[in-house]
């Protein structure tokens, strides 16, 4: 008997697709649809090694099984960590944390309070928030962080986009002093090109002076 790949594929997504009482996906259930996405691509992949057998298509399901579930379940602690670490910060509405993806979170950190205005020197009362971050980083080591920086419209294009970056590189330099190795680091400078809320207003202004972290686990 044969299964096809697409068929199998589907089952192993729908089964892993229940969702929480209000229809987003509990805490839990990510760690399950990565185990299911994982067994989905782990069993085209043993088709395509196998020849579309059922062996294959089941052997390589497991294995992506395990692989993808453990990222879920790492990436849920992760999210967890890095939640209790930014408690305060997020209380106050400088910081948050969002799971953008299975495999991929999203830390933003408010320029109001990282950065003097026009300057891309890290304010001291902001370093024990970057030490906290790298504790983080430093314990689940099979991550790495890209770290994006924005700003508003006001002044020249050039100049926003160069010191977006020099603060990205500042955060990203404050890690490594706080411990994190430099190989899992970047950093990349956005400037105006990406507002989260209109450059019109003051209010959208400050959203958009912001500084962003993005963590995802490691190739291997």
């Amino acid at each position: 008997m044969r299964v096809t790949v697409p068929a199998l594929a589907l089952t192993l997504f729908l089964a892993a697709c229940t969702t929480g009482p209000e229809g987003r996906p509990e805490v839990g259930q990510r760690t399950a649809t990565g185990a299911a996405v994982g067994a989905v691509l782990g069993g085209v992949a043993g088709a395509i090694l196998d020849k579309n057998d059922v062996r294959g298509v089941a052997v390589g399901a497991a294995v992506g099984a395990a692989i993808g579930g453990g990222i879920g379940y790492m990436m849920d602690q992760q999210q967890k960590a890095f939640e209790q670490a930014l408690e305060a910060e997020r209380a106050r509405r400088v910081a948050e944390v969002e799971r953008v993806r299975e495999d991929l979170l999203r830390i933003t950190l408010s320029n109001e309070v990282s950065f003097d205005f026009d300057s891309a020197e890290i304010k001291p009362a902001f370093r024990p928030t970057l030490q906290r971050l790298a504790e983080v980083l430093i314990k689940y080591d099979r991550s790495r962080a890209r770290i994006v920086g924005h700003t508003d419209s006001v002044g020249a294009e050039d100049y926003n986009l160069e010191l977006s970056l020099r603060r990205a590189e500042a955060v990203r330099d404050a890690l490594i002093a706080y411990g994190v190795p430099p190989e899992r680091l970047s950093a990349e400078g956005r400037g105006e090109a990406e507002p989260r809320a209109s450059n019109a207003t003051e209010a959208g202004r400050q959203l958009n002076r912001r500084v962003e972290i993005f963590v995802s686990p490691t190739a291997a």
